[in-house]
C-alpha cells in the first residue's frame, strides 16, 4: 500500500464502525470492565476516577491502530464510521448526576485519537463518517448512548445546544480533510423523543455542519429514530439542504419475533424483506440512505445488558458446519438488500468475544466475503 492514497467519494460506501474504540460498550470489551460496576464509559470513568485516564488511553493505542485501516483498504472496504462522544473535545461540557462529584469525568485526548484516525483513513483512502453516538444527556438510554438507563438528552436546552455546538466544532476541525465523507447528526435518539423536537434539532445540527463544510464537499446524515420513514417525508429535501443522507440501522437480534424465527425466515426477512424495504425508502424519501449498522448476530445474550431471557435464537441447534453455513447465508442475504442502498457500514471492526458482530473475524472465518470490489 502507498504511504497515502487519494480519498475519491465512491458511488456505494462499503463501510465498517470502528465502535468500542472512542466510546465503550461493555459487551464489545468486557475486559475493560472487570471488576467494575460500571456499564458504559460515563459510569467507568466515574468508578475508576483517577485511574482512568491511563487504562482507557492504552485502550485507544491498541484497540485500533493504523495497521486496522491497512488491513481495511486491502480487503476493499472504503468507509469507516466513527462513533465518538460529546466529551471528544474535553470539558466543558454539561453536567449530569451520574458524572458524581468530579464534574468533567471523562478522560482527554479523544480528539487527538480522532486526528490520527483521519491521517490513517486519508493515507489508505478511506471516506470517513463522523458519528455523534453518544450525547449529553444520553438520547436513548442504551450503553451506547453513554449513560444505560437514561435517556434525558431532549430535556434540556443545555443538552441540544452542546450537541449542534459540537457537530460545528467537529466539521470546523475537519473540513479540509480529504477523508471527511460525512457527519453524523446524532445516534439511535430513541423512539419516545418527539419527533417535532428531533426534526428540529437536525435542523440546527445541519445549519452548524454547512457553516464550515459546503454540501459538494460533505454529507449530513441523520438517523430514522427507530421510527416509520414515512414521518420523514417532505424532510430535508433539496434546495433547502444538500447532501444529505437518511440512516437506518437494520438488526434481527432485538425483537422477540426475531428472537423466535429459524435461520429460513432470517434469510427470507434479510434477503426479500429488506430489498423491498430499500427501494420504498428511498423511493418515497427522495434521498439516498444508508443502513448505518448491521451484524450477523442473532444471539441477544452476547450484546445485551439489559433484555431478559429467553435467548433462544436461530443457530443454538446447530453443529459447527451448520452454524458456518448459516453465517455465510445470512451475511450474503443482507449484502444484496443493502448494497440497493448508497451503502453500508457493518457493527463492528473489533470486539473481543463476540465474532459475529466482528468484521475481521467474520471475513478471516469466511462468513463474509474476502473482498468487497
Amino acid at each position: 500500500m502507498p504511504d497515502h492514497v487519494t480519498a475519491i467519494p465512491p458511488t456505494r460506501l462499503r463501510g465498517v464502525n470502528l465502535g468500542g474504540w472512542l466510546v465503550l460498550e461493555k459487551w464489545m470489551t468486557p475486559s475493560l470492565f472487570e471488576g467494575l460496576a460500571a456499564t458504559d464509559e460515563t459510569t467507568w470513568c466515574a468508578e475508576l476516577g483517577g485511574d482512568a485516564p491511563t487504562r482507557l488511553r492504552s485502550h485507544w493505542e491498541r484497540f485500533i491502530t493504523r495497521e486496522d485501516f491497512a488491513w481495511l483498504a486491502g480487503v476493499g472496504i472504503n468507509a469507516v464510521r466513527i462513533p465518538l462522544g460529546h466529551w471528544i473535545f474535553g470539558p466543558p461540557y454539561p453536567y449530569h448526576p451520574k458524572y458524581g462529584a468530579d464534574p468533567h469525568p471523562f478522560v482527554d485526548g479523544g480528539i487527538d485519537v480522532l486526528d490520527r484516525a483521519l491521517g490513517w483513513a486519508e493515507a489508505f483512502g478511506l471516506c470517513v463518517t463522523l458519528d455523534l453516538h453518544a450525547a449529553p444527556g444520553c438520547q436513548n438510554g442504551f450503553d451506547n448512548g453513554g449513560i444505560m438507563g437514561v435517556c434525558e438528552w431532549h430535556t434540556r436546552e443545555e443538552y441540544l445546544a452542546h450537541s449542534v455546538s459540537l457537530l460545528g466544532r467537529l466539521a470546523e476541525r475537519y473540513r479540509s480533510s480529504p477523508a471527511l465523507y460525512a457527519i453524523q447528526l446524532l445516534n439511535e435518539p430513541r423512539w419516545d423523543v418527539p419527533t417535532a423536537l428531533l426534526k428540529d434539532y437536525y435542523r440546527r445540527a445541519y445549519e452548524a455542519v454547512r457553516a464550515h463544510c459546503p454540501p459538494e464537499r460533505v454529507a449530513v446524515v441523520f438517523h430514522d429514530g427507530f421510527r416509520p420513514h414515512r414521518e420523514y417525508l417532505d424532510f430535508m429535501l433539496p434546495p433547502a439542504f444538500k447532501n444529505v443522507i437518511f440512516d437506518v440501522h437494520r438488526y434481527q437480534c432485538f425483537e422477540r419475533e426475531d428472537l423466535d424465527m429459524d435461520i429460513h425466515g432470517h434469510l427470507h426477512k434479510a434477503g426479500d424483506l429488506r430489498r423491498q424495504e430499500a427501494d420504498e425508502i428511498q423511493r418515497g424519501l427522495g434521498l439516498p440512505a444508508i443502513v448505518g449498522e448491521w451484524s450477523l448476530g442473532l444471539d441477544l445474550k452476547v450484546v445485551s445488558l439489559w433484555a431478559e431471557g429467553p435467548f433462544d435464537h436461530a443457530l443454538q441447534h446447530m453443529d459447527a458446519f451448520q452454524k458456518n453455513v448459516a453465517y455465510r447465508a445470512y451475511g450474503a442475504a443482507q449484502l444484496l438488500s443493502f448494497e440497493r442502498y448508497r451503502g453500508w457500514f457493518f457493527w463492528s471492526y473489533r470486539t473481543e468475544t463476540t465474532p459475529a458482530w466482528c468484521f475481521r473475524e467474520c471475513v478471516e472465518r469466511g462468513w463474509l466475503p474476502p473482498r468487497f470490489q
